[in-house]
């Protein structure tokens, strides 16, 4: 337990810190980023096909706030409480782009930049109550609060992004060579002109949604919508497979953890 201080020193209210929550940033993080909005794309269709609609969102809902609560609870990274939560939000951040879609019939066109003001409002929010958006400090309630009301806008943005490009003529595999394209883009600026890392990270990490979602959109859907076929549920299972054997390796490895813990 530690606490913040004013300029003399006068302590405020203590503010509980733990060691960071999140995983350091190497390949292995992007590659289980894009399986998980793969897996949640297909998984969300999958469970409003089977459950319904309205029984598959509670449900997502529930399996959500349970996994955030473990989150929460946990004084440092756990490889696997932070992507079953992750698989959650992506889970429930597909169901609520779809809802507004499907059930109230609010157009891609409006919610894509719904959910882009939703996120940059989050992003003034954090920013303002923090003066950083970087990951490399999520050890307080509040900023772990604020990562992951993040991650789930970046979700719904990207869903409602991907489901539009999808449906404005690119189709599900040009969608996946868009986003493939895009995702290099904030790389290549950070790398070889002047965008920082902080920007250029968040800017990747919404773009993995749409890309892994067409990806796995495309492996999913029949050959007359222009995809391999191969059906909700074997996609589904392949990509949580895929999750849960990269999950594995780094819990038992933690080459997604710092030194300092």
């Amino acid at each position: 337990m530690t606490a913040e201080h004013v300029l003399d020193g006068r302590p405020l209210v203590p503010v509980r810190r733990t060691a960071n929550k999140v995983p350091e940033v190497t390949v292995y993080f992007w590659i289980i980023k894009v399986l998980t909005t793969g897996m949640g794309e297909t998984a969300s269709d999958l469970l409003a096909k089977v459950l319904g609609p309205v029984p598959a969102v509670g449900l997502g809902g529930l399996a959500l706030i349970a996994s955030l609560a473990v989150q929460f609870v946990l004084r440092r990274y756990v490889a696997w409480a932070y992507w079953t939560a992750v698989v959650m939000v992506s889970v429930f951040g597909t169901m609520a782009a779809d809802v507004l879609h499907v059930g109230l019939g609010v157009p891609y066109v409006v919610s894509t930049p719904a959910f882009l003001v939703v996120l940059a409002a989050v992003f003034a929010l954090w920013y303002r109550s923090e003066r950083t958006l970087s990951i490399h400090g999520i050890r307080t309630r509040r900023r772990e609060a604020f990562y992951w009301a993040t991650v789930l806008a970046t979700f719904a943005l990207g869903t409602a992004a991907g489901d539009l490009t999808a449906g404005i003529g690119f189709g599900y595999l040009g969608s996946v060579v868009l986003f493939a394209a895009a995702i290099c883009l904030p790389a290549l600026a950070h790398r070889f002109g002047s965008l920082n890392a902080v920007t250029a990270f968040w800017t990747a990490y919404v773009i993995t949604r749409p890309l892994g979602a067409s990806l796995a959109d495309w492996m999913a859907v029949g050959h007359t919508r222009g995809g391999l076929g191969l059906g909700l549920a074997p996609v589904t299972l392949a990509w949580t497979a895929a999750i849960a054997a990269f999950v594995a390796y780094l819990g038992a490895s933690r080459r997604d953890v710092r030194g300092d813990g």
